[in-house]
C-alpha cells in the first residue's frame, strides 16, 4: 500500500489524516478523537491543543514527537512501533493511557495529568515527571533508575517491585514510596 509523504507542513483544525509519513510537521487544534492512526509515521512533529483521546495507535511511529496542551485519554502507546519511540509531553492529559513495556528513556512529562496510567514494565530510565499528577498510576517491574519525581504528586511506587537506583524524590513525596507498608508519616 502506497502512503503519502508530508514534510514541513502545518495542519490546523483538521479531523482526519491521510495515511502516510509526516516529518517536521505542526498540528494545531486538531481532533483525532477515536481516529485510526495505525501505521502512520510522525517524525520530529509538534502537536499543540490536539485531541487524541481513544485514537488507535497500532504500529504508529512517534519519533521525536512533542505534545503540548493535548488531550490524550485512554491511548495505548504500548501498541505503537517500539523501535525509535521518542516522545515528550507538556501540559497534557494522559489519564488512563498505557505505556506497558514501552521504552521511554529520558522522556519528559511536564505538568501532565497521568492519573491511572499504566507504566508496568516500562523503561523510564532518566525520565522526568515535572509537576505531574500520578494518582493511581501503576508502576510494577518498571525501570525507574535516575528518574526524577521531585515535583511529582500523588504517586505510589513499591520499591520492592521496581528498580529505583538513583531515582530522585522530594522529602514530601517519600510517603508515596512507603504506602505499601501502610507507614504513617507525622509532621
Amino acid at each position: 500500500m502506497k502512503t503519502d509523504y508530508y514534510y514541513d507542513q502545518e495542519f490546523t483544525r483538521i479531523g482526519c489524516l491521510a495515511p502516510g509519513e509526516y516529518e517536521q510537521c505542526r498540528f494545531e487544534h486538531c481532533d483525532f478523537f477515536e481516529k485510526d492512526l495505525s501505521k502512520m509515521q510522525f517524525i520530529d512533529c509538534h502537536f499543540e491543543h490536539c485531541n487524541f483521546s481513544m485514537a488507535r495507535l497500532n504500529k504508529t511511529l512517534f519519533r521525536e514527537a512533542f505534545f503540548k496542551h493535548c488531550k490524550m485519554l485512554g491511548l495505548q502507546f504500548n501498541t505503537c512501533e517500539p523501535f525509535g519511540l521518542s516522545v515528550s509531553f507538556a501540559h497534557c492529559q494522559l489519564d488512563h493511557s498505557s505505556f506497558y513495556q514501552s521504552k521511554l528513556k529520558q522522556t519528559i512529562f511536564d505538568h501532565c495529568n497521568l492519573s491511572a496510567v499504566d507504566f508496568t514494565e516500562a523503561d523510564l530510565t532518566q525520565a522526568v515527571f515535572a509537576h505531574c499528577d500520578l494518582s493511581q498510576a501503576r508502576f510494577e517491574r518498571s525501570q525507574l533508575s535516575q528518574a526524577d519525581f521531585r515535583t511529582a504528586q500523588h504517586y505510589q511506587i513499591n520499591p520492592n517491585l521496581n528498580t529505583l537506583k538513583k531515582a530522585k524524590f522530594s522529602l514530601d513525596g517519600v510517603a508515596g514510596l512507603l504506602a505499601e507498608w501502610e507507614i504513617v508519616l507525622a509532621p
